[in-house]
C-alpha cells in the first residue's frame, strides 16, 4: 500500500532564540507542511554547554500558535519523565493544540545528558524495556478508565488521565534496532522513524522491520515508514553542491552519513528525484533538517517547488 507523502520540519532548537523558533513553526505551519518536530535532549548534542528549549514544554508554547501541523518529538527516551506524568503532559498538548500530537519515543542514547541531570542510565537492553514499559503505559492511560502496571522500570496505580487526549496520539518509536527495538514497533508503533544515520540502509532496514512484523502477526502495511533526514535544497546545482560540503562538515557521520549519495539535496527537481528513491523503498513520512542559517528560506523554495510534486 503506497500512503500520500509527507513532510515535516524539525524547529530551531539549539542556540537559537524563541523568537526564531517562534517564527519558523508560523512559517511552516502556514506553507502547508505536515507537521513540526522537536529533538528531546537536555543538553545541545555534542556539547553540553549548547543552549537548547526542552522538548514538551517548546511543542506546548507551539501548540497555541499554529492550525495545521502535528507536533512531535524525535525521540523521548525513558528515565527523564515518569511516563504517566508524560501521558498527562502529552493529553494537555493535545488539547491545546485540538489534537495534533506525536508521541516520538527512543531508547536515548546520549548518556552525559542523563548523568548530569541525575536520571538513570542503564545498559541498552534495560532501557528498551523501559521503552516498551513507557509506551504499554501511554496507551493504556489515553484510552483506559484507568491504568494498573507493574513493569522493571515503572509502576502504576489505578492511575487516572483524565481528559483523554483529543485522539489518542500516534506513537512513533525511533531507531535503528533489527531485532530488539523493531519488535517493540511491531507490537506497539504507529509510525517508525530511521535515524538519519541509518538513512544509507533504509531499504534493509524496511526489510528487517516487515520480519518482526511477520513474527508478530502485524500487517506491515498498517505502519508507516518516516526517515530523519537533512535536506540541502537551493535553486541551482552549483549553490546546491557549495552547500552540501559545508552541510558535510557541520553535520559529520551523525546527520550527514551518506548525505552525498543516499541523501536529499539539489537543486528543487533533484530533490524530488531523490525523495522518489525514498518512497520507492516504502517511506511515506520524511521529518526534514533544512539545512542554513535561516531555516525558513529553504522551507519557501521546497514549498514552492517541490510538495506539489508529491
Amino acid at each position: 500500500m503506497e500512503r500520500p507523502a509527507r513532510f515535516g520540519v524539525t524547529l530551531p532548537q539549539i542556540k537559537r532564540s524563541w523568537e526564531e523558533t517562534r517564527a519558523t513553526a508560523t512559517l511552516v505551519d502556514s506553507l502547508g507542511f505536515d507537521s513540526l518536530w522537536v529533538c528531546d535532549h537536555l543538553y545541545g548534542v555534542p556539547l553540553p554547554s549548547l543552549p537548547i528549549f526542552e522538548a514538551w514544554s517548546l511543542l506546548a508554547a507551539v501548540a497555541p500558535l499554529t492550525e495545521r501541523v502535528q507536533l512531535g518529538t524525535l525521540v523521548t527516551p525513558p528515565f527523564f519523565r515518569n511516563p504517566a506524568v508524560l501521558a498527562k503532559q502529552i493529553a494537555t498538548i493535545d488539547h491545546v493544540s485540538s489534537g495534533r500530537t506525536i508521541a516520538g519515543l527512543g531508547s536515548g542514547w546520549f548518556e552525559a545528558e542523563f548523568r548530569g541531570y541525575g536520571c538513570e542510565f542503564p545498559p541498552l537492553r534495560e532501557r528498551m524495556r523501559a521503552l516498551e514499559e513507557s509506551v504499554q503505559i501511554l496507551r493504556s492511560l489515553w484510552t483506559e478508565k484507568s491504568t494498573t502496571f507493574e513493569g522493571r522500570h515503572f509502576s502504576v496505580t489505578d492511575a487516572v488521565c483524565e481528559p483523554k487526549p483529543v485522539r489518542r496520539p500516534p506513537i512513533l518509536i525511533g531507531g535503528g534496532g533489527e531485532r530488539v527495538l523493531m519488535g517493540i514497533v511491531a507490537r506497539h508503533a504507529d509510525i517508525w522513524n530511521n535515524l538519519a544515520v541509518f538513512q544509507p540502509a533504509l531499504g534493509a532496514k524496511i526489510e528487517a522491520l516487515r520480519r518482526r512484523c511477520d513474527e508478530v502477526g502485524r500487517d506491515f502495511d498498517t505502519l508507516e515508514v518516516s526517515q530523519q533526514c537533512v535536506v540541502v535544497i537551493e535553486e541551482t546545482m552549483d549553490a546546491a553542491r557549495a552547500s552540501l560540503e559545508k552541510a558535510k562538515k557541520i553535520y559529520g557521520g551523525h546527520m550527514g552519513a551518506g548525505l552525498e549519495e543516499h541523501g536529499i539535496w539539489g537543486a528543487p527537481d533533484q530533490v524530488i528525484e531523490r525523495i522518489e528513491r525514498h518512497r520507492r523503498l516504502g517511506c511515506s513520512l520524511f521529518v526534514i533538517e533544512f539545512f542554513g542559517r535561516d531555516t525558513r528560506n529553504p522551507a519557501r523554495l521546497f514549498a514552492e517547488k517541490v510538495m506539489p510534486a508529491f
